[in-house]
């Protein structure tokens, strides 16, 4: 069953992020994740969430999702992002 994680992301330091995120697609594609949503412009239409910068990503299972964000080949960049940036990730479980 597929599962997406949605990332919301305030980015704290432009410059940093952008040099850190360039490494990120590959890491996903190597985990078999697919960018559903990439930080595209976002119209909140209910409630009071306010997010920065969304992403949605797609893998096959809970499972790959889990261990392409606790993989070593991430486990670098991850740091380094969370240092510039203050992020919520959640892992959901499609239908």
């Amino acid at each position: 069953m597929a599962a997406y994680v949605i990332i919301d992301a305030k980015v704290t330091d432009e410059s940093a992020f952008r040099t850190h995120l360039a490494r990120v697609p590959a890491i996903v594609k190597a985990h078999g994740g697919r960018y559903l949503v990439r930080g595209g412009a976002h119209e909140v239409i209910r409630g009071n969430w306010t997010p920065d910068r969304l992403v949605v990503l797609e893998f096959d299972s809970v499972q790959q999702a889990r261990e392409w964000q606790d993989a070593p080949d991430y486990a670098d960049l991850r740091e380094k992002l969370n240092r510039v940036s203050e992020t919520n990730v959640v892992i959901v479980e499609g239908v």
